[in-house]
């Protein structure tokens, strides 16, 4: 096994992934049993348009290009520790190899199940876990959303702009601290508003609630609202599609280029992308060729592992101020923020 901490990614390409729904409202690619990647999911599944369809896109790629199977399962609202140490117990009896949880939520319990298999890989995104057969994978939430500060500034009209978070958590926050600062930095006059649409998991599988909280920013003429929620991001979208003249920013995935979002995505200015597809390919190409990745695996801006999308174009025009932040992050003389 080998321990490593940063990467240079490279560009993933989207494969199709097929899937059907069980009864519990779990999905599963496997095909006769044969072993795999098993992957389990944070609220909202595979159609979130963000965080876990980012991840699938990492097993499609897998699928794809090392011909591997893969099962993969959804959590639910207000999980306890046992149901998510069940979900990733199953995969493991099951024989896949790597187990994959996708979200902090899923920590705990990788420690946990990890130390009962440890002839099995284990990764967790977005949390470090401890573990000698597990890999955290974490990335530069707060850099990128620095950058997307920086334009939701810039192509404000009315100079003030929005945050949405799903969960009031310290990874959350990362996304919060990072927009603020660079929104301030390209416009020390902007007004910045910040808000939270719950303390527990189900504010990442609220669209209703991120729709009306983004509603009301709208109606207090913020223009430019970058929701950082999961599922909930697309209500927050939806919101702002309807309001002419005014921006959402996207996360985790590019979702302007997102189909299940295609009839909203004039209105998306930009998205700050979290490569986690490039994370989940790295373990399970690792494993695939017996050399098992484990430790602490950081994605951050200079190396790629987290950006902004220039998808539709809408921030062409301001590229070379977007460019000029990047650098001065990568070169060391901003250092952004992980806390508000």
């Amino acid at each position: 096994m080998r321990r490593v901490s940063t990467i240079t990614v490279a560009g993933v390409a989207t494969a199709a992934l097929a899937f059907t729904l069980t009864a519990c409202g779990e999905s599963s690619t496997e095909s006769g049993g044969a072993k795999g990647v098993g992957l389990a999911f944070d609220v909202g599944g595979r159609d979130d348009h963000s965080f876990n369809e980012s991840a699938a896109r990492g097993v499609d790629k897998a699928k794809a290009d090392l011909g591997v199977k893969a099962k993969l399962l959804t959590a639910k609202n207000g999980e306890t520790e046992a149901e998510r140490e069940q979900r990733l117990s199953s995969l493991a009896d099951a024989g896949h190899n790597p187990v994959i949880g996708v979200g902090f939520n899923y920590s705990k319990s990788i420690e946990k199940v990890a130390k009962e298999y440890p002839k099995v890989t284990f990764g967790v995104v977005d949390s470090v876990a401890k573990g000698d057969n597990v890999l955290s994978m974490t990335f530069g939430e707060h850099e990128g959303s620095y950058l997307a500060g920086v334009a939701a500034a810039l192509k404000s009209k009315t100079h003030k702009v929005a945050f949405i978070g799903g969960v009031n958590n310290a990874l959350i926050q990362k996304f919060q601290a990072g927009f603020e600062q660079g929104a301030k930095a390209a416009d020390p006059k902007v007004e910045v508003r910040s808000d939270y649409l719950s303390n527990s998991d189900k504010g990442f599988n609220d669209p209703a609630a991120a729709k009306e909280k983004a509603k009301g920013m709208l109606d207090s003429d913020f223009d430019v609202i970058y929701t950082a929620a999961g599922l909930s991001g697309n209500g927050s979208i939806e919101a702002v599609a309807a309001k002419k003249g005014a921006w959402a920013i996207g996360v985790d995935s590019d979702q302007y280029q997102q189909p299940g979002l295609a009839k909203y995505k004039d209105s998306i200015l930009t998205s700050v992308v979290k490569n986690v597809d490039v994370a989940v390919f790295d373990l399970i190409k690792s494993v695939k060729d017996g050399k098992p990745l484990t430790g602490q695996r950081q994605y951050l801006l200079k190396d790629g592992g987290v950006s902004l999308a220039t998808s539709g174009g809408h921030i062409d025009d301001i590229k070379a101020q977007i460019e000029e932040a990047k650098k001065k992050i990568v070169d060391g003389q901003v250092k952004v923020k992980i806390a508000p």
